[in-house]
């Protein structure tokens, strides 16, 4: 049973999504995701200017005159979002934190495939799968998977980005949408076979969470910096200069081997800005995908 809270939160969620994606996303999401193809529809008499190649030449045949084929696009289409849901997206120096940026940007991403009649799903994984809700239709499916993506608990403390994504392309239909939410913070290379993989036989776009402590440690002196993941506590001296230095080389050499694997997967990518302002990413994101159909 859902506590009155939990209720009006889910509510607030779908209320805010909606207006989101009427105002912010108005028909962005659908002109960037067409549908796959056009679906034979019914015949109509011909008309003078009629692309003559549409012409039913059976049915022209049959009735002594010329009918014209008509299509309608096959618009529905699978949106799959992936969360990350380990020990380090549960941190947050700003008013929240990675998960629940990750929460409400799934929120809005699932009400647009709805509102455009397309499927969606949630994955929700850490070191094994979480939680699972296979692609479907309609607002009662909506708010089941918006309600499990704001109150899921996970259990797993690691992250395994590959196993996500191995089964994300089992799962799947291939030509299907799939948002990666992450922080992405493990070694491009455990990752890298498999989102080769998933790029080449669906649309993967990585959205990239962060937080602004994990871009520029401050001078605070000595302080025991935990890993969310294992646990293991490090003291460091923020500030000496040779450690900020480190601190630097290997923020940019984890950057720059990720987005390596993320251009050889041929991705799109989201880079979330550390105050989680995914309206604006989102919108930024649209306009360039636009740009480029």
């Amino acid at each position: 049973m859902l506590s009155p809270h939990l209720m009006r939160r889910i509510r607030r969620i779908e209320l805010k999504s909606r207006r989101l994606v009427h105002n912010a996303f108005a028909g962005a999401y659908q002109s960037v995701y067409k549908g796959r193809g056009l679906s034979f529809a019914t015949v109509r008499p011909y008309q003078a200017g009629d692309d003559v190649r549409r012409i039913d030449w059976k049915v022209t045949a049959r009735t002594g005159e010329p009918f014209i084929k008509q299509h309608i696009e096959e618009r529905e289409l699978t949106l799959m979002i992936v969360i990350d849901g380990s020990a380090s997206v549960v941190f947050g120096t700003q008013d929240r934190q990675k998960r629940d940026v990750a929460a409400e940007l799934g929120a809005v991403l699932a009400y647009a495939a709805n509102q455009n009649n397309d499927k969606a799903g949630l994955l929700v994984f850490s070191d094994h799968i979480e939680h699972y809700i296979p692609p479907k239709k309609g607002r009662n499916h909506l708010l089941h998977l918006i309600r499990d993506v704001l109150t899921l608990k996970t259990s797993g403390q690691g992250t395994d980005l590959a196993l996500a994504l191995r089964t994300v392309n089992n799962l799947l239909p291939s030509g299907s949408i799939v948002f990666l939410l992450s922080d992405f913070l493990l070694p491009a290379e455990s990752y890298r076979r498999e989102m080769l993989l998933v790029g080449q036989r669906h649309e993967l776009i990585n959205v990239i969470l962060s937080d602004p402590l994990e871009e520029h440690m401050p001078d605070v002196g000595i302080m025991g910096v935990r890993d969310s993941e294992s646990g293991d506590v490090q003291w460091v001296d923020t500030s000496s200069r040779q450690w900020q230095q480190n601190f630097r080389q290997e923020r940019d050499t984890s950057i720059e081997s990720r987005q390596k694997v993320f251009n050889q997967a041929g991705v799109a990518v989201i880079d979330m800005p550390p105050d989680g302002d995914y309206v604006r990413a989102l919108t930024h994101f649209f306009q360039q995908q636009a740009r480029k159909r």
